[in-house]
């Protein structure tokens, strides 16, 4: 079956709109097969690996076969961990945040369960939970069964491996036998499948198969970098290399807006591609990048489709992509005509298994890299102008500049002070960059906000022109915060940071979101995750 574009599928507005916001483009083969079975009503096993979209496989249907009048508990989702319980109600919420309505709630140990009993008692059509909490609340009479229509085993695999068989087993005797019943899954051993035949009826078995895939001659390269770091790590490697076309992937078209942003707010030459842009836009964008009037492209997979352009240098997974097939076609955009390129991966958190992944089914290795300092940087840009001298020295008339040094050495300034000095000139070198730029791992966490305090980012610094008193301006002028109330800003030549009280940094980040600063275009996020 081939992958479906979200638009094309029979789901309501509301669910189109979450998910354009998402900035999802195209369902993955997982997406693709199983949602119009599971909207059909039929019992389904589905197996694809970790990271390949199954929550949206079954929350998509879930939301919309969920009757919005009806208060009383109607789908149950058992997860094998609190994480993924969490991480399955966050996204199921996010898909249905136009269905004010409908109430999803996980249960999970190791949370209060009198505050779980209190949002049972407020109504939920939809709860998450891992099965011994589940057990818990189906004893305690707080979780009631009764009208439930839907069930989802996720991760089935692992809730065995975890000895959860007998606790599942419980709960699927407690629910009622007209029901739909759904198992996804990265394997599919026989216990499961036996498993299975007890509890469903006639189910529709789905397998994401991977295709033979032949891995183009690339160099193939990754990162282990925080979130909050790509665009740093992605700028250094791209000053390190000096590629002539660069092209960056990202998994949706919000991330391709940010991206693209950032990279224009730090001086280079980008833009963005992706489905929500007019044919007309998409074709200007290309013909920009054929052309070199912009070298960096950064697009999602489905809007690169139509890529033909054999000089591009880099290929960068800003994301890692969910399916292994869409690595390969991202990776052959470089290394064409004969001739070879790169293509490197920034992981974060989980991304490292989705690598793993790739590297097993498509039978390569890829390579991890330390993070670039700005040590790197920096001898990469000395290198990059010793090369360019040479070829000065070698190739062009410098007669006229030769009268002009002869002058200044009869003036008694020897050859090497006047090279010296020329140089600076030409390269725009400040004396204080190194003391004012930080490496990757400071950049993260320059330091630990003061107590009460939050630590925000925000992409610009001392190179546009910006100082302390126009941050506080911008704070101040946008948001109710007074400036006397503003902590420590420290400012870099890129992007400065800035401590703002806890109670106020949700407004100051609402606020000045696409702002702009003396005419800069600003991005303003929390500087440490764990402040998100």
């Amino acid at each position: 079956m081939e992958k479906l574009k979200f638009e094309d599928m029979q789901l309501s507005k509301e669910v189109k709109k979450a998910i354009s916001d998402m900035g999802f483009e195209e369902a993955t083969p997982i997406q693709s097969q199983a949602i119009p079975y599971v909207l059909e009503g039929l019992d389904v096993i589905g197996q694809a690996q970790t990271g390949t979209g199954k929550t949206a496989a079954f929350g998509i249907p879930l939301i919309e076969m969920t009757e919005i009048g009806n208060k009383k508990l109607q789908s149950i989702v058992l997860c094998p961990t609190r994480e993924l319980a969490v991480q399955v109600a966050e996204e199921i919420g996010e898909l249905a945040k136009y269905k004010k309505e409908i109430r999803i709630l996980p249960v999970y140990g190791g949370q209060s369960i009198e505050r779980q009993i209190q949002a049972l008692k407020r109504g939920a059509q939809i709860v998450i939970g891992t099965p011994g909490r589940v057990i818990d609340h189906i004893n305690r009479g707080t979780l009631k069964v009764d009208n439930i229509k839907r069930v989802v085993l996720d991760e089935a695999d692992e809730m065995f491996d975890m000895g959860f068989r007998d606790d599942i087993e419980t709960i699927m005797g407690c629910l009622p036998k007209d029901r739909q019943t759904t198992f996804f899954s990265a394997t599919m051993p026989n216990e499961i499948l036996k498993f299975a035949k007890k509890f469903q009826k006639d189910p529709k078995i789905i397998k994401v198969v991977h295709k033979v895939l032949t891995v183009p001659e690339v160099e193939q390269y990754y990162f282990e970098v925080k979130e909050s770091m790509k665009t740093e790590i992605l700028c250094r490697l791209i000053d390190i290399y000096n590629p002539k076309l660069t092209l960056v992937f990202c998994n949706t078209k919000r991330r391709v807006d940010e991206v693209a942003m950032q990279l224009q707010s730090r001086g280079y030459s980008a833009d963005a591609l992706h489905g929500d842009l007019k044919q007309v836009q998409r074709d200007r964008v290309m013909n920009k990048f054929r052309k070199g009037t912009i070298d960096i492209l950064v697009a999602t997979d489905v809007a690169a489709r139509g890529i033909d352009v054999d000089d591009i240098d880099i290929v960068f997974n800003y994301d890692v992509p969910q399916d292994e097939e869409y690595y390969v076609h991202r990776i052959g955009r470089t290394a064409r005509a004969g001739r070879s390129g790169i293509a490197f991966s920034f992981a974060a958190g989980r991304d490292i298994y989705k690598l793993k992944d790739i590297e097993k089914y498509t039978k390569t290795k890829i390579i991890r890299q330390k993070l670039p300092t700005l040590n790197d940087v920096a001898e990469s840009r000395t290198n990059i102008l010793i090369e360019k001298i040479k070829h000065e020295i070698e190739n062009e008339d410098l007669s006229k500049y030769e009268k002009i040094i002869e002058v200044l050495i009869a003036q008694e300034y020897n050859s090497l002070d006047i090279a010296s000095a020329l140089l600076k000139l030409y390269s725009g070198d400040s004396s204080s960059e190194e003391q004012n730029e930080v490496d990757a791992e400071e950049m993260e966490d320059t330091g630990a906000a003061e107590s009460g305090m939050v630590r925000l980012f925000i992409n610009i610094g001392k190179k546009q022109n910006i100082g302390p008193g126009n941050i506080v301006g911008a704070i101040t002028g946008e948001t109710s915060l007074p400036g006397k109330l503003i902590g420590r800003i420290d400012m870099f030549d890129r992007y400065t940071f800035v401590e703002v009280p806890k109670e106020y940094a949700k407004e100051v980040l609402i606020s000045l979101k696409d702002n702009r600063i003396k005419g800069n275009k600003i991005n303003i996020e929390p500087a440490n995750p764990k402040n998100r």
